[in-house]
């Protein structure tokens, strides 16, 4: 069920500028854990046993020169100050003939003074994380004025996501039950119903998108990106991408080593890691982001989880005996669809308020709703952020792009549900609140239709410009350990680091790292070595 690696953005703009200017809303499900990356069977691939992803030759293949040639059509596209154009890919990069696919764009021309740069490329994560959407509502008007005067604010909205021929799985009603569904099961019964529920997704995605399944990996996606780049004009891309979008990056630079420009890798993956350390990682970065939550719940008087003092374990043990009470007795919501507010709904609404600490107010009054008055609407529109589900009961397709992608990229952490019992020590000791969830939740891509293409890969990027990679170091769903393993495995990786709370750094109120960001994009100079802001 948690799905999603993606940094988040407000939709609003008005709950989420907390500390942050990027901010984050929409977290649909970072964790890496349903559908992730990595080797079934084997436990933790290390980025030194990793093989290396191999760059792709420099000549464009003459089968491919059509859609390299190709002239983008801007138009207008109901946002004031931005175009749209439709690019052309190849479904198959193997098989060019064999057909296209259609990948909506989206840009905010520079506004100037100063000369133009060329164009900066953004994606906000995922995968599934509509990128357009991502521009036009932060990117094009919120990133820092200068950037903004210099360079094309550009965004493809990835093969399967949103506006390029989205992949589609379940109706809105289908995908209520399956966010109810149990992910603790306590007996055979539940396990049956659980494995049950990812067997339907996975037939309905397959059923809906038979094609596009076989050919929506980051590898594809990355290579959708330097088509755009040739269509855009530019010699070499520049690029920000956040959480997810740090593996389409570093991929891009793995294949495109010489036409790697300035690329800002935040809140980075580790792509040389099996699915399995992936979702043990991301749980134990989630029992970080809940202990420093903790200790911040209890220094205020509507803290429903302990008084001041009161250790940050107690108040786990607190949060878990409310989400075991709600497994037994789910509480009312008033929705009006009938949604009652379930464990499963109750454990991602906390865990969407773990990605960015301006959400712990939110989060305090939610729980206090659901604890002291039995009360779950707050829990409930805090899940429906993170699953996209608008106030008419309808979901975007995000979950639905994200399972396809991670399912694709690499086989699945888990084969079976008696490789989840073995596991589930390891995951409750990196956290006992998350664990459990977390650990099942690793269990949906042993159904999936479609073969993974992929595997762990170390990417080198030799020969690339250097390349910043950004590290929180309380970083919830991509834990600082992944930061500093990706910037070692780059040829010319330069880590940046973040001392503080939430998920990823750039626009999100340190200055220390806005100017850092803006100094390499704008005029090329990277971040000393060891360069930390707090």
């Amino acid at each position: 069920m948690y799905t999603r690696r993606t940094h988040r953005w407000s939709r609003t703009m008005s709950s989420a500028r907390s500390r942050t200017g990027a901010t984050l809303v929409a977290v649909a499900a970072l964790l890496l854990s349903a559908c992730s990356s990595g080797s079934s069977t084997s436990s933790a691939t290390s980025a030194a046993g990793a093989a290396e992803l191999t760059a792709l030759p420099r000549a464009t293949p003459s089968d491919l020169a059509p859609y390299y040639g190709q002239k983008l059509k801007w138009r207008a596209c109901g946002v004031s100050g931005f175009e749209c154009a439709t690019l052309r890919a190849p479904l198959d990069y193997a098989e060019p003939a064999e057909g296209d696919v259609r990948l909506a764009v989206a840009r905010k021309k520079a506004t100037g003074p100063g000369k133009r740069l060329g164009s900066l490329l953004v994606n906000p994560g995922g995968p599934g994380g509509s990128a357009i959407t991502y521009l036009q509502s932060y990117a094009g008007v919120g990133y820092p004025a200068e950037v903004r005067a210099r360079y094309d604010l550009v965004a493809v909205d990835p093969r399967g996501v949103a506006r390029s021929e989205p992949v589609e799985c379940l109706d809105a009603r289908e995908m209520d039950r399956y966010t109810q569904t149990d992910v603790t099961p306590d007996d055979k019964r539940e396990v049956d119903g659980l494995v049950d529920a990812y067997k339907e997704f996975a037939e309905g995605c397959g059923k809906q998108s038979p094609e596009l399944l076989r050919h929506i990996s980051t590898v594809e996606a990355a290579r959708d990106m330097d088509v755009l780049r040739a269509a855009l004009g530019d010699e070499k891309l520049t690029y920000v991408g956040a959480s997810y979008g740090t593996f389409l990056g570093a991929t891009y630079a793995g294949l495109f080593p010489q036409r790697a420009g300035r690329l800002v890798l935040d809140g980075a993956l580790d792509p040389s890691l099996s699915a399995r350390r992936l979702n043990l990682d991301q749980t134990a970065g989630f029992e970080t982001a809940l202990t420093a939550f903790a200790k911040d719940c209890v220094r205020h008087t509507d803290c429903p989880l302990g008084r001041p003092g009161t250790p940050p374990e107690q108040v786990g043990r607190n949060l878990k005996a409310f989400f075991d009470k709600l497994d037994a007795r789910p509480l009312p919501t008033g929705d009006a669809d009938g949604r009652r507010l379930t464990e499963s709904l109750g454990t991602t609404g906390v865990i969407t308020a773990m990605y960015d600490e301006g959400a712990w107010p939110q989060l305090r009054e939610a729980l206090t709703s659901a604890m002291r008055k039995n009360d779950g609407a707050g829990l409930l529109a805090l899940s429906d952020t993170y699953y996209e589900r608008d106030p008419d009961g309808e979901y975007s397709n995000l979950m639905f792009a994200n399972a396809a992608v991670n399912c694709l990229d690499l086989p699945p952490a888990f084969d079976t549900p008696d490789q989840v019992r073995a596991a589930l020590p390891a995951f409750e000791k990196a956290s006992p609140v998350f664990g459990e969830t977390l650990a099942w939740a690793s269990l949906n891509c042993a159904y999936w239709p479609v073969a993974a293409t992929g595997e762990p890969r170390r990417i080198e990027a030799k020969g690339a410009a250097p390349i910043v990679v950004v590290g929180t170091t309380r970083d919830p769903a991509t834990p600082y350990r992944w930061a500093q393993s990706l910037s070692r495995q780059l040829s010319s990786g330069r880590l940046l680091t973040y001392q503080g709370d939430g998920h990823t750094a750039y626009g999100r109120g340190s200055d220390c790292i806005d100017r850092t960001i803006n100094a390499y994009l704008l005029r090329g100079t990277p971040p000393a070595e060891g360069k930390r802001c707090s």
